[in-house]
């Protein structure tokens, strides 16, 4: 197999146990390392070509109006070759019940057909929200496999969780 860590990640000011706290690295971040850690595989950060702002609250007005809208959000060039890969560990923040904008943009882009996609998102109470469904829709012809939720406030905590999800891939 021949696998690939693509994540997107915010870190600034995040909400964390109904608290905003300014955090260095974000949760999504945290997470795919620890998968990567496991894997030994590349890990690809997804970065959007206009930042984030840090301020919670500003992050989240902006993301809400991109889905809204169903914006395409630019994100700066991974230079993949797809022919190399043919599992796809995708993580993402949870952001009004989804996956944010650039993780849709990516997903217009990036050829999924016949790729197995095992996804994995961080949240503070909402799980996958409807983000699982919606990648099926965006992703038809590809093998969408079980997802590991994890808290945002509990993921340097989750090793168990990721080792536990991590063997339905082995």
């Amino acid at each position: 197999m021949n696998p690939v860590v693509i994540y997107f990640s915010h870190a600034g000011e995040n909400f964390i146990n109904a608290i905003s706290q300014k955090i260095p690295i974000g949760h999504t971040e945290v997470l795919a390392h620890k998968i990567v850690n496991r894997l030994n595989c590349p890990i690809i950060q997804l970065r959007e070509s206009d930042c984030y702002p840090d301020s919670y609250d500003e992050t989240v007005k902006r993301a809400e109006s991109e889905k809204k809208e169903t914006m395409h959000v630019a994100y700066q060039d991974l230079n993949l070759n797809r022919s190399k890969i043919d599992t796809l560990f995708l993580g993402y923040p949870n952001w009004w019940g989804s996956y944010s904008r650039v993780i849709a943009t990516f997903l217009e882009d990036f050829d999924t057909n016949g790729l197995i996609i095992y996804p994995f998102c961080t949240h503070e109470g909402s799980a996958f929200g409807s983000s699982l469904n919606e990648l099926k829709n965006q992703c038809p012809n590809a093998d969408i496999r079980s997802g590991l939720p994890v808290r945002g406030s509990r993921v340097e905590r989750a090793d168990v969780a990721i080792g536990n999800w991590l063997l339905a891939y082995k």
